[in-house]
C-alpha cells in the first residue's frame, strides 16, 4: 500500500489531473441508483493521496500554495458532476430545435462550475494539512464545508452530496436525523478516506479504529431506530399518489389538453387497491394541470364531481395572477393547489425556491438582449411565491407541499416542516428521461423524510412516485415510465422531537470539531518540526 500510494503522490501533470478525475467520476457509483458506497474507500484515499503531492516551494505566495491542492480537488469535483449529472443534458433534448445549444452547458459547464466547491474543499483542508489522522479530519472539514455552502451560494444546488454515499437504504439512513446532512457530509468523507492511513506509519491503528467504530455506530444507531415500536397519534391518512406518465413532447400541446386531463381524471377515478379505504388525499404531479383553470371552469366542475364529501385533490398547476396574459404582464408561478369536494380551489401555494435558467432567467433583461431565454419549465417565466404554508385538509390533517427540487434542500424542510403532519412533493422529472436522476431525486426525498420524522407522498409525472414514512422506508411505489397509481394508507405522528433544526446544529458542531481537530493536529506538528 506504501508503494501504491507513493506512486500516487508522485503523480504530476496531466497524470494528475487524470488521477483525481477518474477518482471523482468512480465515485459516482455510490449515488443512486448504483448504491455502491465501497468506492468511496477507494476515491477518497486516492485523493488524500494527491493531495499529499500537491505542494509548491514554500516561498511561494499564500494562494500560489494552495493552488495545486485546488487544481486537485477541482479535477476530482469535475469527474464526480460530470458522471453524476450529465442527465441534465436530457432537458435540452425534449425540444431539441430550440435548447440543442445549451447541450454543452448542461453536461459540461454545469459540472465545470461545481468543481470549484471541490477545489476549495480541499484548499481548506490543505491549509491545515499534516502527517497521519490529521490530514484526514482536515479533508473532512473541508468537504463538510463545501456541501454546506453549496446549499446556499448562488441560489443553491447540493444534488449528490457525499454524505448521500454513506446512506443508501433506511438502516443506513437513521443517522442523519441526528447529524443533518452538514455532519453526515464530514462524517461521510471522514470514514471513506481512512484507508488512506494504510499507508502511514502514523495514526494507523487509531485512526482504522475510530472509523470502525463511526461505522458501526451508524449501522447500529440504524438497526435500533427501526427496530423501535413506532407510537403513532391514533390518526390516519389515506392517499393516492396518481402517475400520469405523460410524455413530455405533449406536455405542452394545446390539441391533447383534454386526452391529457381526462386520464388524470380516470387515473384518480379507479377504485381502491388492495383492500385500500377510498383516499382522502389524491395528488398529482407537478404541473400536470395541461391549462389555467381561469380559462377552463368546467375543469373544476369534473373535478368536483370527481371527489367525494372528505376528499381534497393536491394538483400541480399553472397559475396566473394579474395583468394581462395577452399583454404580457401577468405573473405566472409553479404552483399546487387544493381542491375539494365542490370542485372549489380551497387553496393555494406557489413554489419559492425556482430553478434558475429552468424557471426564470437570472439577468433576464440582459440576457434577452442575445436571445437567450429559459430553457425547460414551459412557455413563461415564473415568479417565486413568497411563502410556503401547510395545506390543511376537512380531517384537520396538515400537508406541506414542496414543488421539484425544493425537497432536496434539507434547510427549506427543516424551517417549514416544523408544524405540519405530511410533506407532499410533487415533480416532472420526465424532462431527464430514465436516468440517474429521478432516482437521485427520489433517495433525496427519503432522506428529508427520515430528517424531519414525517411521512413524504410523492407524485411524479413518469416516476419515481411513492409513499415514504417516517423512517424512509418505502411504503410502496410505481416503476419509471409506467401509468398507474399508489394507493396506501399512512399512521401519522411525528416521532422524533431530537429532529429539524437540532439535526443541523448538530452537524455545524461536527463539521467546526472536524476542522479544530485538523487544525490542531496540524499547528502540533509544526511545532514539534520547530
Amino acid at each position: 500500500m506504501e508503494r501504491l500510494a507513493g506512486r500516487v503522490i508522485l503523480l504530476w501533470g496531466w497524470r494528475r489531473a487524470i488521477t483525481a478525475f477518474l477518482a471523482g467520476a468512480l465515485a459516482v457509483l455510490s449515488q443512486a441508483p448504483y448504491d455502491f458506497f465501497a468506492v468511496c474507500f477507494v476515491s477518497f484515499p486516492v485523493l488524500v493521496w494527491l493531495l499529499d503531492g500537491a505542494t509548491v516551494a514554500s516561498q511561494r505566495g499564500f494562494l500560489r500554495r494552495l493552488m495545486p491542492a485546488f487544481a486537485t480537488g477541482w479535477w476530482f469535483g469535475f469527474g464526480y458532476f460530470l458522471a453524476g449529472l450529465w442527465w441534465i443534458g436530457g432537458a435540452m433534448l425534449v425540444e431539441a430545435d430550440s435548447f440543442a445549444w445549451a447541450l454543452p452547458f448542461a453536461v459540461v459547464g454545469i459540472p465545470l462550475i461545481l468543481a470549484f466547491f471541490y477545489g476549495f474543499a480541499c484548499a481548506a483542508a490543505r491549509l491545515f494539512w499534516s502527517n497521519g489522522l490529521g490530514r484526514i479530519a482536515a479533508l473532512a472539514f473541508g468537504f463538510g464545508l463545501a456541501e454546506w455552502l453549496r446549499t446556499f451560494l448562488f441560489t443553491g444546488f447540493p444534488w449528490n452530496a457525499i454524505g448521500y454515499a454513506a446512506t443508501p437504504v433506511p438502516l443506513m439512513m437513521q443517522s442523519v436525523s441526528v447529524t443533518g446532512m452538514i455532519g453526515m457530509n464530514t462524517l461521510g468523507v471522514f470514514v471513506f478516506a481512512m484507508p488512506a492511513l494504510l499507508a502511514a506509519r502514523q495514526h494507523r491503528r487509531l485512526g482504522l479504529s475510530l472509523a470502525a467504530v463511526l461505522a458501526l455506530a451508524h449501522v447500529g444507531f440504524g438497526y435500533v431506530r427501526l427496530a423501535a415500536p413506532v407510537k403513532p397519534d391514533g390518526r390516519s391518512l389515506a392517499v393516492r399518489v396518481v402517475q400520469p406518465n405523460i410524455d413530455m413532447t405533449e406536455k405542452w400541446d394545446a390539441s391533447v389538453r383534454d386526452r391529457i386531463f381526462r386520464t388524470l381524471l380516470d387515473l384518480s377515478a379507479e377504485a381502491p387497491q388492495k383492500d385500500e379505504p377510498k383516499p382522502q388525499l389524491i395528488l398529482w404531479p407537478e404541473t400536470s394541470v395541461p391549462f389555467f383553470f381561469t380559462d377552463r371552469p368546467d375543469a373544476l366542475t369534473a373535478l368536483g364531481a370527481l371527489l367525494d364529501e372528505g376528499q381534497m385533490l393536491i394538483a400541480g398547476a399553472m397559475r396566473e395572477e394579474g395583468g394581462n396574459s395577452t399583454k404580457g404582464d401577468a405573473r405566472y408561478y409553479n404552483s399546487v393547489v387544493a381542491i375539494n369536494a365542490s370542485g372549489e380551489i380551497v387553496d393555494a401555494v406557489d413554489k419559492v425556491h425556482l430553478v434558475p435558467f429552468g424557471e426564470y432567467m437570472p439577468f433576464a433583461d440582459l440576457l434577452a438582449r442575445f436571445g437567450l431565454d429559459q430553457i425547460v419549465a414551459g412557455p413563461m417565466n415564473l415568479a417565486p411565491g413568497i411563502e410556503r404554508h401547510a395545506i390543511t385538509m376537512s380531517s384537520g390533517i396538515r400537508a406541506l407541499p414542496f414543488i421539484c427540487y425544493e425537497i432536496i434542500f434539507p434547510e427549506l424542510v427543516a424551517v417549514d416542516a416544523t408544524s405540519t403532519d405530511i410533506i407532499v412533493n410533487v415533480t416532472n422529472d420526465a424532462w431527464f428521461g430514465d436516468t440517474p436522476g429521478p432516482y437521485q431525486h427520489f433517495r433525496q426525498a427519503q432522506l428529508r423524510a427520515v430528517e424531519a420524522g414525517l411521512p413524504v407522498v410523492r407524485a411524479a409525472n413518469t416516476g419515481v412516485s411513492g409513499v415514504i414514512d417516517q423512517r424512509g422506508r418505502i411504503i410502496d411505489a410505481l416503476a419509471m415510465n409506467t401509468r398507474g397509481v399508489v394507493d396506501a394508507t399512512i399512521s401519522l405522528g411525528r416521532y422524533d422531537k431530537l429532529t429539524l433544526g437540532y439535526a443541523g446544529i448538530n452537524g455545524l458542531v461536527i463539521l467546526f470539531a472536524f476542522g479544530a481537530l485538523g487544525l490542531g493536529m496540524g499547528m502540533g506538528q509544526k511545532l514539534r518540526s520547530n
